[in-house]
C-alpha cells in the first residue's frame, strides 16, 4: 500500500502537506474530500480520522496521522532529506515558532468551518467575514514580518535558504489569502519568501489550483 493524502485542494493545511510531500520526493496517492459537502463527516473518513479533518496522511501499514505539522514532522523524521527543521534545538524551536505562529494562531480563526460558522448561524455577510479573514492575517502577518525582519537566521527562506517547517506554513497561508484580497504589500519579506517557494516544483505543484481534483 502507497501513502494516500486525504485532503481537500483548497485547504491550507492539506498544501502544506503536499508541499511536504514534494520536497521529500515521496509518492502518494490523493482522496479528495469535498468540505462544503461534508464528504469529511462520512462514516467512512471518521473511521479512519475521528476528528473529521483534513489531512490525514495514511501510511504503507494502514496508520494513519492527523494534523499537518504532526504529520510534516513524521515525515521530516523518517525521511531526514532535505531537513525541514534545522539540527540545532534553539534555531529549531524559532523555525516552530514561526511555524506555529501561522498554523496556531491564523490559521485556526480562519479556516472554512470558522467562516462557515460566521455565515451561516451568525449570518456575518460575504464581505464582513473577508474583513474578519484579513483581520486576522494581520494580527498574525505584521509580527511575523518584524520578527524575520530583524533576525539574521533568515534568508531566501524563513531559516537560510532552503525551504522548512516555517516556510511550509507561510507558504499556505499566502496562498490562501489571494481568495480574501490580502494586501502583502504590508508584508515584503513574507511575499518575497513566498515568491522564492514558488520557484520551486515541490511548492507549485501543492498549489490549490494544481490539485488533480480542484474544482
Amino acid at each position: 500500500m502507497s501513502l494516500v493524502l486525504h485532503n481537500f485542494f483548497r485547504s491550507s493545511a492539506s498544501v502544506r502537506v503536499r508541499a511536504a510531500l514534494n520536497l521529500k520526493g515521496l509518492a502518494y496517492e490523493h482522496v479528495s474530500y469535498v468540505l462544503r459537502d461534508k464528504h469529511h463527516q462520512s462514516e467512512a473518513f471518521l473511521t479512519l480520522n475521528p476528528q473529521g479533518l483534513v489531512p490525514a496522511l495514511q501510511l504503507e501499514d494502514g496508520s494513519v496521522l492527523s494534523q499537518s505539522l504532526a504529520i510534516v514532522e513524521y515525515l521530516d523524521e523518517t525521511h531526514p532529506e532535505p531537513a525541514l527543521l534545522p539540527d540545532n534545538p534553539l534555531d529549531r524551536a524559532w523555525v516552530r515558532s514561526l511555524a506555529q505562529a501561522v498554523a496556531c494562531d491564523i490559521h485556526p480563526v480562519n479556516n472554512l468551518r470558522v467562516l462557515q460558522y460566521l455565515g451561516g448561524e451568525l449570518k456575518v455577510s460575504e464581505e464582513r467575514a473577508g474583513e474578519w479573514f484579513r483581520h486576522w492575517v494581520d494580527q498574525g502577518f505584521a509580527p511575523l514580518e518584524l520578527q524575520l525582519a530583524g533576525d539574521a537566521r533568515r534568508g531566501k527562506f524563513c531559516y537560510g535558504d532552503a525551504p522548512g517547517l516555517a516556510d511550509l506554513c507561510l507558504f499556505a497561508q499566502v496562498a490562501n489569502n489571494r481568495r480574501f484580497d490580502v494586501d502583502m504589500s504590508r508584508y515584503p519579506i513574507l511575499q518575497t519568501i513566498y515568491d522564492n517557494c514558488l520557484q520551486l516544483p515541490a511548492f507549485v505543484d501543492a498549489l490549490p489550483e494544481n490539485h488533480p481534483h480542484a474544482g
